[in-house]
């Protein structure tokens, strides 16, 4: 019998997963990636008995790796926000699962948990740009202003690290930084400790720099389209920059591309004042998916850009 820990290498999945390991310790073989990384259960090598933990990976996206893993004795536990899709149930899949749009799979988590460790789940909220999510945990807290904005930050920087087209883009190997945060119940404690985090602060500040020097290839009231050039520097931080159009405009729908491949890679962000139809507006595009108020396409050729603006102010065009 094996213990595999598979996760999403952003600030959602790795805060996910550390809560749990603080509360449950165990020597677990990681499996992740990079942020789009996400078909991870196939990687791993099933046997009987097998336990496997899975935080913020769609289940929809795994779903034949997993029914087979199921058909040959592996039993799992799943913490999720994104689609589920069509698996059937089974007795040794054990589903936390909330898909609505202000939750994350660390709130779940936090949930499971009973709150136990709710400052990482803060982290892992403000991560993933949900950040009325994030304040609400922390007012229970009782944290002062500074200390809320310094778990934001090591969010974003968390979150910042996971982009990328492979993990040799990635500042930090996700498994690594999981091996660093081990221990520390406190994230400002991990943050003033590991030096690893003023590294990705001070590049993930250049790179935002360099983004929003770019002007919109298309743009209105009710969608914004912004493309970034072909360098390892935009594809680390297109998740980032999404995340900071959407704040910056909370009623307007954003699309970043990035090339990749020969294709682009698409961050899709729902208007934060209505932050429904992203995942809807992906999946009808191959390699598209993702949750409500945050989806992406990988793979999308230049060809089909123009259908995606249209699709886009089909799906967020405003009411009445």
């Amino acid at each position: 019998m094996g213990f595999y820990d598979v996760f999403n290498g952003d600030a959602d999945g790795l805060c996910a997963l550390h809560q749990l390991r603080l509360v449950e310790p165990r020597d677990a073989t990681p499996v992740t990636g990079t942020k789009r990384d996400i078909a991870l259960v196939r990687r791993v090598p099933v046997q009987p008995g097998d336990r496997i933990t899975v935080c913020d990976i769609s289940l929809e996206t795994n779903a034949p790796a997993v029914i087979a893993a199921l058909d040959a004795g592996a039993a799992f536990e799943w913490f999720d926000h994104h689609r589920v899709g069509n698996v059937p149930p089974h007795p040794a899949l054990v589903l936390h699962h909330d898909p609505s749009p202000a939750v994350c799979t660390s709130a779940i988590v936090d949930r499971h948990l009973g709150g136990v460790h709710r400052a990482w789940a803060v982290v892992g909220a403000f991560g993933d740009n949900l950040d009325e999510t994030a304040a609400a945990l922390a007012r229970t807290l009782d944290l002062d202003a500074t200390s809320v904005a310094a778990l934001k930050r090591l969010g974003e920087c968390l979150n910042y690290n996971a982009y990328g087209d492979s993990v040799d883009e990635l500042l930090v190997h996700p498994v690594e930084l999981l091996r660093r945060m081990n221990g520390f119940a406190r994230p400002a404690d991990f943050a003033a400790a590991e030096p690893v985090f003023a590294q990705i602060d001070r590049a993930m500040q250049d790179d935002i720099v360099c983004a929003h020097a770019l002007a919109p290839i298309d743009a209105d009231a009710a969608v914004a389209c912004f493309e970034l050039p072909d360098a390892a520097w935009s594809r680390r931080v297109s998740g980032a920059f999404a995340n900071r159009l959407a704040r910056a405009n909370p009623r307007r729908a954003h699309a970043v591309l990035t090339p990749s491949g020969g294709a682009f890679t698409v961050s899709i962000r729902a208007p934060i004042a209505h932050p429904r139809g992203a995942d809807r507006v992906a999946v009808l595009f191959e390699n598209g998916g993702g949750r409500e108020a945050a989806a992406g396409i990988n793979g999308l050729p230049a060809a089909d850009v123009p259908r995606l603006l249209k699709e886009l102010r089909r799906a967020f065009r405003p009411e009445g």
